[in-house]
């Protein structure tokens, strides 16, 4: 299934729901993209895909210093569901819908 493409995400995060786009793009099994949100805009490169699963680290720079933030998502049509460890701050789910 393609999963490349831009998704408005809602993430439920701790400190409360927050929206971000996300922008994928696949080679074979590799994935590479941008997480962008008010935070700020967020790189990387080093993700995977099997099927519909992604997997992906980014790492954010917050005033506390470099975060790394470990993302799996389900892709299902244009749905997008999954979850953010976001180290010391826990777990923040997230879905949203393709874009473009």
């Amino acid at each position: 299934m393609a999963v490349d493409g831009k998704y408005d995400i809602t993430m439920n995060s701790p400190m409360g729901k927050q929206n971000a786009t996300f922008e994928f793009t696949t080679d074979g099994s590799k994935l590479s993209g941008r997480m962008s949100s008010m935070m700020g805009n967020v790189e990387f490169d080093d993700g995977t895909v099997d099927g519909n699963n992604l997997s992906w680290v980014a790492n954010a720079k917050t005033p506390m210093g470099d975060m790394a933030v470990e993302c799996s998502a389900v892709v299902d049509g244009d749905s997008l569901t999954g979850e953010a460890k976001t180290g010391s701050f826990g777990s923040a789910s997230f879905s949203g819908t393709r874009v473009g």
